[in-house]
C-alpha cells in the first residue's frame, strides 16, 4: 500500500489494563510511525508535582505547573516517544508507586488536562503517530483518521496487569488488582471531564480471546485501507 492510503493519526482508547501501549507500540513499528502512550504524560506530570512538592489537592498551583512545564518528546530505538520534563529525561521514574498513588488525582483537573490536551494535539500534529489514552478520539484527537476503543473483561485485564507487574519484579495480589482496576474504571466512565467512553465513529475491538499480533492487524488492516 502506497503511504498516502495510510491514516496518518490513528488514535487508540480504553480503559486501563487493555492493552493499549503493547498494541499501539507494536503497531507504531509495523506502518513505521511513532507512538505515544498520553498516561505517560500524565505521569510524569504527577512525578513534577511530586518533586516540586506542590499538594494534589491544590488545583490552582497544579494548573499553573502544568502550564510552566516544558514537555518534549524524544523518540526511543522502538519509535517510543518518551516524555521529557524541563529537559529531563523521566522515563525511569514513570512506573514508582508514589506516582500510581497520585496519578488519577492530578490527570482529573480541568486546567492539567488542558495544558496536557494543548501539547498532545501539537505532537499529532507531525503526523505519522499512533497515540494512546482514554480520550484520544473523543476530546484530544477528534479528527483522527482512524479510531479505536479496545475493550476487555475487568477480570482478564486484572490479569495482564497482574502478570505485568510480577515481570517488573513488583509484589502483586490478583484480587488487589482486581478491585484497583474496578475503582479505575468507575473513576475514568464517571468523571465530569472528558470520561472514557468510545467517540461514535470509533472502531471497537474486544481484545478478550486475541493475540496481541491478531489486534495489530486488525488495526493495521483498517490503517492500510482508509
Amino acid at each position: 500500500m502506497g503511504e498516502d492510503l495510510k491514516a496518518q493519526v490513528i488514535a487508540i482508547d480504553g480503559p486501563v489494563a487493555v492493552g493499549k501501549s503493547s498494541v499501539g507500540s507494536l503497531l507504531a513499528k509495523k506502518l513505521g510511525y511513532v507512538f505515544f502512550d498520553t498516561g505517560m504524560m500524565y505521569r510524569a506530570f504527577t512525578w513534577k508535582v511530586l518533586k516540586s512538592r506542590v499538594s494534589p489537592e491544590d488545583e490552582q498551583k497544579l494548573c499553573e505547573l502544568a502550564i510552566t512545564t516544558k514537555f518534549d518528546f524524544v523518540p526511543s530505538q522502538d519509535r517510543y516517544l518518551l516524555p521529557f520534563v524541563d529537559g529531563e529525561d523521566v522515563s525511569s521514574k514513570l512506573l514508582r508507586p508514589e506516582v500510581d498513588e497520585q496519578v488519577s488525582v492530578t490527570s482529573k483537573i480541568a486546567g492539567v488536562r488542558q495544558a496536557m490536551v494543548t501539547e498532545q494535539r501539537r505532537l499529532a500534529e507531525r503526523g505519522k503517530i499512533v497515540m494512546a489514552g482514554r480520550d484520544i478520539s473523543t476530546v484530544v484527537l477528534p479528527w483522527a483518521d482512524l479510531k479505536i476503543f479496545l475493550t476487555a473483561s475487568m477480570t482478564e485485564r486484572a490479569k495482564r496487569r497482574h502478570k505485568e507487574l510480577l515481570e517488573r519484579g513488583q509484589n502483586s495480589n490478583l484480587g488487589t488488582v482486581l478491585a484497583d482496576i474496578t475503582k479505575r474504571d468507575g473513576m475514568d466512565i464517571h468523571r465530569a471531564i472528558s470520561p472514557l467512553r468510545p467517540a461514535e465513529d470509533a472502531v471497537i475491538i474486544d481484545t478478550e480471546n486475541l493475540s496481541l499480533e491478531q489486534v495489530v492487524d486488525k488495526i493495521y488492516a483498517l490503517a492500510v485501507n482508509r
